[in-house]
């Protein structure tokens, strides 16, 4: 016989050619001399070379023992004393009862999202984070969740975790802020046969995720296609005069032609407009003559409407002088001082007659 003592918080096995014969918890104990004693520290999970079922006939080894059973497809997650240890994956676990208290959450892989639990505070840890399919929907966005290719429903903005499975999940996602579409380089034929080449753009959002991603295929392009052919019709029924004209008006009129059809498509187009009309080099060099003439014919009309109210004037102030003699030394006064002002010297040749005159003109006017 031999002694052996058994610590605090440890056990032991009584093993003989390989089977347990019983169980030794703190103490001293006595052993035969061909038995062994296998010591076991409870603070440990429990592990062992000897297949488990086995070592669980011992009525008081299975009482003193937790065992946990992860099946296929499922993943426990353990706890001791409220604080995160490990990821078990499929197969048998066995944990000492008394010193620790440990806990078990069971998942299902199968169940595709992550449920609510204690799971959700260690979701970025690496053992978890091996198991999860992780997809961001920004706070832009809207996405649509796929299970093995069928839709399942909508998802808003956040974070959204998967279960890595047997079934695929895939995430379509859209943007949903305003965005520009430009319609470029149109060249389209006028009623009158003039080609013009036509720049538009398109203000739009989505509105409909599922219509947009789901229901249509590239919904842009076909609201590009929609934009295209509205601008030909409109224009193919104007003259060059009159889509110069009535830019605006036609860019009202395709708004409204494609908005119900662009709904169907999950888009909704608020602002539509003609940025540029580009005209041909001859049609250009014409209508930039047209301007000519006419900024042309404004100015000689400006000119002669000028010269009228001039004559007008020059005929009321005769009219005044030929009534008034004051008024007419006066103006000869003024013309006088006129004179006077451009020249530094007179020199008179004569008898003396201008001098007299001059003077008389002065004397009157007095």
């Amino acid at each position: 016989m031999k002694q052996v003592r058994i610590q605090a918080g440890f056990v032991g096995l009584v093993m003989k050619r390989g089977n347990l014969q019983r169980v030794l918890t703190e103490g001293s104990h006595w052993i035969g001399f061909t038995e062994t004693v296998d010591m076991y520290d409870m603070a440990r999970p429990f592990k062992t070379t000897i297949e488990l079922t086995l070592l669980l006939r011992n009525e008081m080894l299975a009482e003193m023992l937790t065992v946990v059973n992860v099946k296929d497809n499922e993943i426990a997650v353990h706890f001791a004393d409220g604080i995160y240890k490990s990821v078990l994956a499929p197969g048998k676990y066995a944990f000492w009862k008394g010193l620790i208290e440990n806990e078990f959450e069971a998942y299902k892989l199968d169940e595709i999202e992550v449920p609510e639990g204690k799971i959700q505070s260690i979701l970025n840890k690496p053992e978890v984070v091996q198991f999860l399919q992780v997809n961001v929907v920004e706070s832009f966005q809207k996405g649509l969740m796929f299970v093995d290719g069928k839709f399942v429903k909508e998802l808003i903005s956040g974070v959204y975790f998967f279960w890595k499975s047997m079934k695929a999940v895939s995430v379509l996602k859209a943007d949903l802020r305003q965005q520009q579409m430009e319609v470029s380089g149109q060249e389209i034929l006028t009623k009158d046969k003039t080609t013009l080449r036509i720049n538009l753009q398109a203000i739009y959002k989505i509105v409909d995720i599922k219509a947009a991603l789901v229901e249509n295929k590239d919904a842009e392009k076909q609201l590009y296609t929609l934009i295209q052919l509205a601008l030909r019709e409109f224009v193919g029924r104007l003259s060059i005069d009159e889509m110069l004209a009535e830019k605006e008006t036609v860019s009202v009129k395709i708004l409204e032609s494609i908005r119900e059809k662009a709904l169907k498509l999950g888009l909704a187009v608020s602002e539509c407009g003609i940025r540029d009309i580009i005209l041909p080099g001859e049609i250009r060099e014409i209508m930039n003559q047209v301007l000519v003439a006419q900024k042309r014919a404004e100015a000689n009309m400006i000119t002669r409407r000028e010269e009228t109210a001039s004559t007008r004037s020059l005929l009321n102030t005769a009219k005044l002088m030929e009534d008034n003699t004051m008024l007419w030394k006066m103006k000869e006064m003024e013309f006088i001082e006129k004179i006077a002002d451009k020249i530094s010297t007179i020199s008179i040749s004569g008898n003396g007659g201008i001098v007299d005159q001059l003077k008389e003109i002065f004397k009157t006017a007095r």
